[in-house]
């Protein structure tokens, strides 16, 4: 276990009470059924150009310039019903953040920002100070004007006691377009317009993102653009990767992929045993702990694949027939016909995600007929899983301002 993820457990643990109780304690305010807002804080100008200055590259550990945050904003933590698609659409309540630019104005651009893994339920958009990459965004979107949402996918934030519901497909797809409809219930109430739509993610906020957009697409509402940064958007390529052919820089932390989204596949599709049959018995117990967020010694998550993965599922053709590679195979998010234009970025010494998944989508879309042009993969550099997204942002930003 690599000493910067011992550090994200620990810290995160110790900082979560106190961050909870720095929220503010306004009553919630209802605008619609099953949708409700409460203000959590507002951020200044100098707090946000401080993520930019000294917070965001000391977490992300490349030094980037960005555009300085121009006004302060304000931040609301949404709370809205929703509901699980492969459970038979059980209710849920769920949970996400909506900031706004505390500038007086009342039309915004709008960046819906969908989050990357993390250790902690806590550590998600509507808990913006537990977030370093939330923070990013918002000093570099709201900072400047756009209004800036992010949904805690489900079991994430305090909005539910659902397990979590790791790269199941469909229930990203619900919670980020329930969150969308909720903000918009909740800016149209605040008599906030948002006539332009961005979305934007990293890592596992990256698959979110695209699926979500295919959702989006798939119901007719608009898109003006979307980017995203590392991106695994074959959830079957990302895993057979690190069984069938791993690299020498794949991160101490991949196991912690297997971990989550076998017991999530588990919860969420209804396969009683499946965790079990994926993970060796000598690590399940930590796995689930891992999983359900207990507290556990972080130095016993093994760092190895091989040590924490049955045997059998580095035989290519068991994994492709078992139940956890069937559901990773019918996971990805890049397989229909993209219209919203797309800009897919990745870094050439990402440890979790290869160029050739980086470029996937583009890849594809471009072997369709004649090609279609509306993804581009765009190389960062020979940036890390971590610089890669601090690298991508400006960009994100300077792409989407183009586009108004």
């Amino acid at each position: 276990m690599s000493a910067l993820l011992r550090l994200a457990i620990a810290g995160a643990l110790a900082v979560v009470m106190a961050a909870l109780s720095a929220a503010a304690s306004a009553a919630p305010i209802a605008v619609s059924s099953g949708v409700s807002y409460e203000e959590i804080g507002v951020w200044s100008a100098d707090r946000l150009n401080q993520v930019l200055t000294a917070d965001a590259p000391k977490f992300f550990n490349i030094a980037v310039t960005y555009t300085p945050a121009k006004n302060a904003v304000r931040l609301y933590r949404v709370s809205y019903d929703s509901v699980v698609p492969e459970r038979g659409n059980k209710p849920i309540k769920a949970t996400g953040l909506l900031a706004i630019p505390d500038t007086g104005a009342t039309s915004f651009p709008l960046l819906s920002y969908q989050h990357g893994t993390v250790y902690l339920k806590t550590q998600v958009p509507s808990v913006p100070e537990q977030s370093t990459e939330t923070e990013l965004v918002l000093a570099q979107f709201a900072g400047q004007g756009y209004v800036v949402i992010g949904a805690d996918y489900f079991g994430m934030g305090g909005g539910s006691d659902e397990p979590e519901g790791y790269m199941v497909k469909a229930s990203h797809q619900q919670a980020t377009f329930d969150m969308l409809m909720a903000s918009r219930a909740v800016l149209a109430a605040m008599k906030i317009e948002t006539p332009k739509l961005f979305l934007g993610g990293w890592s596992q906020g990256g698959y979110v993102t695209m699926a979500f957009l295919e959702k989006l697409e798939q119901t007719g509402v608009k898109v003006d653009a979307t980017a995203t940064a590392s991106a695994p958007l074959d959830v079957y390529m990302v895993l057979s990767g690190f069984l069938d052919f791993p690299r020498k820089i794949d991160a101490d932390w991949v196991p912690i992929l297997f971990i989550l989204s076998s017991f999530s596949f588990e919860n969420y599709y209804g396969v009683p045993g499946l965790a079990r049959s994926l993970l060796n018995d000598d690590y399940y117990e930590i796995s689930r702990k891992v999983y359900e967020r207990e507290n556990v010694d972080a130095s016993q998550i093994p760092t190895d694949v091989k040590k924490l993965v049955r045997p059998e599922y580095f035989d290519p053709t068991f994994f492709a027939a078992s139940a956890f590679g069937r559901i990773a195979a019918a996971s990805d998010a890049y397989r229909w016909i993209i219209r919203t234009p797309v800009h897919n970025y990745y870094g050439e010494m990402d440890e979790v995600i290869s160029v050739g998944l980086g470029r996937l989508a583009m890849t594809y879309q471009q072997a369709i007929g004649a090609g279609n042009p509306a993804v581009e993969a765009i190389s960062t550099g020979k940036t890390d899983h971590r610089g890669t997204f601090a690298t991508s942002v400006p960009l994100w930003k300077q792409w989407f301002d183009g586009l108004q």
